[in-house]
Order: C-alpha cells, then structure tokens, then sequence
C-alpha cells in the first residue's frame, strides 16, 4: 500500500517538473524565436537554412534547459547555442566552390522602394564585411546585445569587442560611402 502511494507521488512529482520545464521552454520559444530567426538569417542568407537552424538551437536548448540558471541570459545562452549549431553545418558539409566572385554574379533582386533597396545595400555590404567584424555587428544591431554580452557570446575580451565593432561601422561606412559613389558616377 506504501508502494504506490509513494509511486504517485514520485509520478506526480515527475509529471509537475515536465510541466514546469515545458512552461519555461514554451515561454522562451515564444519570447525569443524570431530574434533567433532574424540572426540565424543574417549568419546564412537563406530562410530555410536559418529555419533549420533555429529550430536545431530550440532542440538542444530543451534538452538541456536544466543548465540555464538565469532566465535573464537566456537570449545569449541561445544565441550559443545558435552560433555552434550554423558551425556545425560547416563541419558536416562540403561545398562546391566556384570561381567566380559573389559580388560579380548578377542582381536579380527585384526591389520595389527605396527603403527596400536601402536596406539590401546594407545588407550586402555587412556581408561583405570579415566575419571577426560581422558577427559582433550583427549582435549588436540585430540581437540587442551590449559589448559586455556580445563578449561573453564569442568568449572574447570585451575590449576586443568594442575595437571589432568600431572598425566594423568604419569598415560598413566607407563601403557604403564607395557604394553611393559608384551609384552617383553610374546614374
């Protein structure tokens, strides 16, 4: 009789800390999916990709939510997870290089307003960007994060940090700047 009073109660016990975990995930899914969306995105271009990739980060953070302490650095714990998952893709994929240069295929991006045009220019050109310089960026303007966290993120020095996103606006400015030369000598 003691057995399975004490089998309930250890089931019952099991059945509200799977609820609790589901809860917490469900509540992380919903607060922070599209951030891990829009920066899975902006590490791969392709939306399918960045999908994939999103949803590989939420796996194994369920998997291992016991380890998040502090539900207040959840974005960054996930953004990790994110960054190791799309290298991850690069270890188990082989690619077909080409010669030709990215910058030399051709635009058939049909872009209807200015803003539009806007924002592919400048999405262009931070991918053109090294990545050492990127990546911070895109942390930084997509993700939210200060350079204290963006640090924490890459496990760099966060004087590192701060010098990587200073040269990477430099970097962003002048190609803009080159860009909206050769658009004035060309138009």
């Amino acid at each position: 009789m003691f057995g399975v009073k004490r089998n309930n109660l250890a089931d019952s016990s099991v059945n509200n800390d799977m609820l609790s975990k589901q809860r917490r995930y469900d509540s992380l899914v919903r607060a922070l999916h599209a951030d891990l969306f829009r920066y899975a995105y902006w590490l791969c271009g392709d939306k399918h990709i960045a999908e994939d990739i999103t949803q590989e980060t939420f796996l194994r953070a369920w998997r291992s939510l016991e380890s998040l302490k502090d539900d207040k650095a959840a974005k960054a714990w996930l953004i990790t997870i994110l960054r190791r998952e799309n290298a991850r893709r690069f270890e188990r994929k082989q690619f077909d290089y080409s010669d030709v240069e990215q910058s030399e295929l051709a635009d058939n991006v049909s872009l209807s307003t200015e803003d539009n045009m806007e924002q592919y220019l400048v999405r262009r050109q931070i991918a053109r960007l090294e990545i050492e310089y990127r990546e911070p960026l895109i942390l930084q303007v997509i993700g939210g994060f200060s350079g204290e966290e963006i640090a924490d993120i890459l496990q760099l020095n966060r004087n590192t940090v701060m010098t990587r996103l200073f040269r990477a606006r430099n970097q962003l400015k002048e190609l803009l700047d080159q860009e909206h030369t050769r658009g004035r000598s060309n138009g």
